[in-house]
């Protein structure tokens, strides 16, 4: 725990709220003295040189896009991750192959995630096979071009918040047995949560129903040591581009009418060192929170 003779909070200690209860002091003058405080704050974390080494992180939509680029930045920072994917079988294979030149060690499951059993069946796999479970990536989604809300049918209306949201809650519900203090999930929202989209309204409103999830279970697991956070990417370029869009509506994605400030797309591994900050203990005083990786949107909270 923490020492009033170190200016370090050391490596992977976790703390409990009166670990920084501090003795009254005063100083009389403006900004003030740091070598006479009690104790000294920690400008020093002590961390490993690997953030994330001996973590094993289960990200799902994991073989392609943001979730690649996540697997592959996680790998890279000493984790074993699992990746849970749809049906793209060439994709995940590829990723596979990736992480296995990097050093790194992951398993692949395949299925539908909007099925509870195959949810359960992902969590036990990930600990049969690496023995526990540190990080939770909420990543897959979906969604379909529409016009207007008269046009979305209501069998898709269910489908698309089963896949996007209901999901979120199997996975988090199997995997939380299994967490421990230090944990984190990390859910991925979008800026359509924040601005909305006249197209993707049904998209945007599971997407808002992710940031309401994060913020509400960040409190509900705060006691327990476990943090909840989430990324809020713009318009990125992934698979799920030009699988909605038609080909012209590709050929200026992130531009013209997307009123993107850097009036570009951004690439999956511009917005996969969030979830390596979010992942690791350089974020350790967040929770509840959402990132903006965006393109220089400026959106609410």
């Amino acid at each position: 725990m923490y020492q009033n003779n170190k200016s370090g909070c050391g490596c992977g200690e976790k703390y409990e709220k009166n670990d920084f209860a501090f003795p009254p002091q005063h100083q009389n003058r403006q900004p003030g003295f740091e070598y006479v405080m009690k104790p000294i704050p920690a400008s020093e974390c002590g961390k490993q040189y690997k953030k994330l080494a001996n973590k094993v992180a289960l990200i799902t939509g994991g073989d392609s896009g943001i979730g690649r680029a996540v697997a592959y930045d996680f790998v890279k920072e000493g984790a074993c991750v699992v990746l849970v994917y749809y049906d793209e079988e060439v994709d995940a294979g590829e990723t596979a192959e990736k992480i296995k030149k990097l050093g790194g060690e992951c398993l692949l499951i395949c299925g539908d995630l909007k099925e509870p059993e195959f949810a359960r069946y992902c969590i036990d796999r990930t600990i049969d096979y690496f023995g526990k479970l540190d990080i939770l990536v909420n990543n897959h989604a979906m969604q379909f071009i529409h016009r207007s809300i008269l046009d979305i049918p209501h069998k898709e209306l269910e489908f698309i918040f089963r896949n996007n949201v209901f999901s979120f809650f199997y996975l988090i519900q199997y995997a939380l047995p299994y967490m421990k203090r230090g944990g984190s999930i990390i859910n991925t929202t979008s800026v359509t949560a924040y601005e909305g989209n006249k197209d993707l309204i049904d998209y945007s409103a599971t997407k808002g129903a992710i940031v309401a999830l994060t913020r509400s279970l960040s409190l509900s697991l705060v006691e327990k040591g476990i943090r909840v956070n989430g990324v809020a990417p713009g318009p990125i370029w992934t698979p799920l581009i030009p699988s909605s869009y038609s080909a012209e509506e590709v050929a200026t994605f992130g531009r013209k009418t997307s009123h993107v400030p850097m009036d570009r797309a951004g690439q999956p591994c511009e917005v996969s060192p969030c979830y390596v900050f979010l992942a690791s203990d350089d974020s350790s005083y967040m929770t509840g929170q959402v990132l903006h990786p965006n393109g220089g949107t400026i959106v609410g909270s």
